[in-house]
């Protein structure tokens, strides 16, 4: 149990074109039973309408972010699978974007684009998995933005010049 899912997911919700679903089975194979390893249960499902993207969110605080990579690891190993998986299971059109995005400690983030950077391509991969969207714990806590709308972060962070409305923090 990650006790910043509560407060990633209310993050989330916050935003009015985002819809979220918390431990997500993402079930390569279809049936009743999931398979060994060919099935993972996502922290947050972020579907935003707005973008046509589903976020494939994971949530830690481990400063050796060594579940999070495994998982990131798995998930490149499976990318087309894992999304075709997405779309069946989750009746989202096939134009739309499966994009992971992380939630970290801002301290791990160098860490984590080493890291991330080590990890193993999938050799003959017709896709591969997108570098995932980074957004830092200490960005998401509720008196950082409006929980009704979250457009108070966004006016702060165009006044400090940052561009991104939700935090993150673009490799």
């Amino acid at each position: 149990m990650d006790y910043y899912l509560g407060v990633v997911t209310e993050y989330l919700r916050a935003d009015r074109a985002v819809f979220v679903n918390t431990e997500s089975l993402i079930q390569i194979d279809s049936g009743d039973v999931p398979v060994k390893d060919r099935h993972w249960y996502c922290d947050v499902m972020a579907v935003n309408f707005l973008e046509t993207t589903a976020y494939l969110c994971e949530i830690t605080y481990s400063t050796t972010m060594h579940s999070l990579l495994a998982r990131l690891q798995g998930w490149e190993e499976n990318w087309a699978e894992l999304r075709a998986a997405v779309f069946r299971d989750s009746a989202i059109p096939e134009s739309w974007q499966i994009q992971p995005w992380v939630f970290i400690p801002a301290k791990c983030h160098p860490a984590f684009k080493k890291k991330f950077a080590l990890l193993t391509p999938t050799i003959g991969a017709s896709i591969h998995m997108p570098t995932p969207r980074v957004t830092c714990l200490e960005a998401v806590v509720p008196w950082k933005y409006c929980t009704c709308n979250r457009k108070t972060v966004d006016l702060v962070r165009r006044s400090q010049g940052i561009n991104d409305p939700t935090g993150a923090v673009v490799r």
